[in-house]
């Protein structure tokens, strides 16, 4: 079993990277494997609607979004971090995300999703939610913790002075591993949850 973790900072090592090393420390207890994925820092344009994808099954811009693809397809579950930037998750982020999941379309069903945040002091609530739609229009189950998944810190190394936010990624690590044993097993024993056809409906006639 093995947890893709997408990390949205552009800062190696900092406060985003210090929270989610409190949760591979408990993966790997766990006996869940993991890969982290920098993309804060990457050079990735947003989506332009061309829908290439639909026909070609992979984005029109060949970059870390399609190298992406693969191990988004091939993992159990999936955690997207991100610093707070007024408000809202690091704008590279969110262009990778938005082409990952619209140009993936494998089915996405019972991926375990879990959403991190890291601020400075506001902004986190805001940022919590809007990563976590990624998860809930595909179908995934949502992880969660003893409190939104949050970890406060500024000036790099911060972060691992927030105690409750370091035990509430460790809860969260926990509590997504413990879904993604179930949901392996709920499997094998009756099979994913019956589809029925997409329906389209169009509020302008």
């Amino acid at each position: 079993m093995n947890v893709l973790i997408i990390n949205g900072s552009p800062r190696v090592g900092g406060n985003t990277s210090i929270a989610l090393k409190e949760m591979e420390q408990v993966f790997a207890q766990e006996g869940i494997e993991t890969e982290t994925i920098q993309v804060g820092g990457k050079d990735i344009r947003g989506c332009i609607a061309c829908g290439t994808c639909f026909t070609r099954g992979k984005c029109v811009f060949d970059d870390l979004v399609n190298q992406t693809a693969p191990k988004f397809e091939a993992c159990d579950g999936l955690v997207i971090a991100s610093p707070v930037y007024y408000a809202s998750a690091n704008g590279t982020l969110i262009s990778f995300l938005d082409r990952l999941f619209y140009s993936c379309r494998f089915d996405k069903s019972m991926k375990v999703g879990a959403s991190v945040v890291v601020a400075r002091r506001g902004g986190l609530s805001a940022t919590f939610d809007e990563l976590n739609k990624y998860f809930t229009i595909a179908g995934m189950p949502v992880a969660s913790s003893q409190y939104w998944n949050s970890v406060h810190g500024r000036a790099p190394g911060e972060a691992a002075q927030d105690a409750e936010g370091l035990q509430t990624m460790r809860t969260l690590a926990r509590n997504m591993s413990f879904l993604i044993k179930s949901i392996a097993l709920g499997k094998e024993k009756y099979g994913l949850p019956q589809k029925e056809p997409v329906q389209f409906t169009n509020f302008i006639r």
